[in-house]
């Protein structure tokens, strides 16, 4: 007898782990709510003849308890009860809760003495026709995630201890599962509404100027926009050359997908590569996990690669190549990655200038320079300061809550008279000054610097073997363009060249300078 007890023991044994190994396949499936219901509901009813009573599972607060599954068919009978106790929140401070999740096991209460003490749940577990209640914590590691209440007349210790522990998992699974998506949910929804602000931003439209220097621009990039071939934006510091690759993106067949952009003057020249072809995890030391480089990310998109002059000889060879064989190698790697990338590049260096220094590679500059835009300083597009003023006046006057409507004639003239070293750039932060230091609807003064033109500038007008008379002669003609022919007064050349007006007449006269100079009527 000794002998079958322990046989039919051991045969218990061996069902029970049969069976958690079934469940645990099952369960190993499992991704969703309903998949695990499924699975619990298959198992319980049909091999175990159990009824799963209620799961519990705790909220971010660490302390209520909300109903994450139950039998609908226990509902029939006492659905006001059901209702009241089983389908609402509860806390884990609760009596019968707080003692299962301070237990090791679980407990187990008998329906009978239960209802006998006057437990008002006893006489729904008692409904059942069953004769305990199973009741067990929900644990991941150490820490609790809620309760299971499982009606039965027997389960085994194993088989318990097994439920508790495969059902804890894929609660954990799940809610993982649903993080991951609302987080996935989120960043669509920024990735559109960044798409949405960009496509307002940056419209093609929307690029302020209207002088034969800009008309110039946008019919170069309206020719290129549709291909797929390289462009490198030329210009001084602040001229907006982010600006026309932005522009250049969004008028092409890429435009769905968001254009990449990297500052190669902030990239330290150690992590150059890195940041541009990704690396392998354990690549050198600090790269713990593998990165996907900007060429992997532009794939069948536009990279702007920003003062591409700033890269350093050795990147600038790696460049090259990927250029040429349009495939990446991350750092580390053994693995060549196909990319499909338009570049757009952009550089305030003169980069022939760089080539014959050493600084820059010849066969690189080749391979960029396909089709150059030259964009123009600001003072060589006087036409486009009013526009841009007024521009940039809404712009900040709306940020700042001012209600300034417009700039007045003598701020113009101050405006058209400077030479803007700063470009674009230089006049919407000078405009945002002046709007917050104004109190009234019009803006009647800005803070230009009071020296306008840097050394490099004014040297542009000395050229070799001219003379003194015929270079001070172009200068004045010069300035008096900036001034729109305005002689004296607050923003003419007078003020400018620091002579009084009476000075600059004679001084024109000598030297021969007509309105047909400086002042044409287009």
């Amino acid at each position: 007898m000794a002998n079958i007890m322990a046989n039919e023991e051991v045969a218990k044994k061996q069902r029970d782990l049969a069976f958690l190994l079934d469940f645990s396949r099952d369960v190993a499936h499992v991704r969703t709510k309903p998949e695990l219901e499924a699975a619990i509901f298959r198992v319980f009813d049909k091999l175990l003849h159990t009824k799963l009573s209620l799961i519990q599972v705790i909220g971010e607060d660490s302390v209520t308890l909300y109903p994450f599954m139950y039998d609908q068919a226990l509902r029939n009978g006492s659905n006001e009860y059901f209702d009241e106790k089983v389908v609402v929140p509860g806390t884990v401070k609760e009596s019968y809760t707080a003692k299962v999740l301070a237990s090791e096991e679980g407990l187990v209460f008998n329906v009978d003495e239960e209802v006998a003490s006057g437990n008002a749940r006893a006489k729904f577990w008692k409904a059942t026709g069953l004769g305990n209640m199973y009741s067990l914590p929900l644990r991941v590691g150490d820490k609790n995630i809620g309760t299971l209440w499982l009606l039965a007349n027997s389960l085994s210790e194993l088989v318990l201890q097994g439920l508790a522990a495969q059902i804890s998992i894929a609660i954990a699974n799940i809610q993982a599962n649903e993080k991951l998506f609302a987080y996935k949910k989120q960043l669509e929804n920024e990735n559109l509404y960044l798409k949405e602000q960009i496509g307002k931003i940056y419209n093609f439209s929307e690029i302020i100027g209207s002088g034969p220097q800009m008309q110039e621009v946008y019919k170069l990039m309206s020719l290129v926009a549709d291909s797929n071939t390289t462009v490198l934006v030329l210009g001084e510091t602040g001229t907006g050359k982010e600006l026309i690759a932005r522009a250049i993106h969004n008028a092409s067949s890429r435009k769905d997908k968001l254009m990449v952009k990297v500052n190669c003057a902030a990239l330290p020249a150690n992590l150059v590569e890195s940041e541009l072809f990704g690396h392998e995890r354990g690549a050198f030391t600090g790269a713990f996990d593998r990165r996907i480089g900007k060429f992997e990310l532009a794939n069948q998109s536009t990279l702007f690669l920003d003062e591409i002059g700033e890269l350093p000889l050795e990147a600038q060879a790696k460049l090259l190549r990927v250029i040429q064989e349009r495939e990446v190698e991350r750092v580390g790697g053994k693995q060549t990655i196909k990319v499909d990338v338009r570049l757009v590049v952009a550089t305030n260096r003169d980069l022939e200038n760089e080539v014959k220094a050493g600084r820059f590679r010849a066969d690189l500059f080749f391979r960029l320079n396909v089709f150059p835009i030259n964009l123009p300083p600001l003072r060589d597009r006087i036409d486009d300061i009013e526009p841009l003023a007024e521009y940039f006046v809404a712009k900040y006057s709306k940020n700042a809550g001012r209600r300034v409507m417009k700039i007045s004639p003598r701020v113009f003239q101050q405006l058209r008279s400077y030479t803007w070293p700063g470009n674009v750039r230089e006049l919407e932060h000078l405009i945002e000054r002046s709007v917050l230091l104004t109190t009234e609807n019009t803006l009647q003064e800005v803070f230009i610097p009071r020296k306008p033109a840097t050394d490099q500038q004014e040297n542009n007008f000395i050229i070799s073997n001219r003379s003194l008379e015929e270079v001070e002669r172009a200068y004045i003609i010069e300035v008096l363009k900036r001034c729109a022919g305005k002689i004296s007064g607050t923003g003419g050349a007078a003020e400018i060249l620091k002579v009084p007006g009476n000075t600059l007449h004679s001084k024109m006269k000598k030297l021969g300078i007509t309105k047909a100079d400086y002042f044409s009527k287009s």
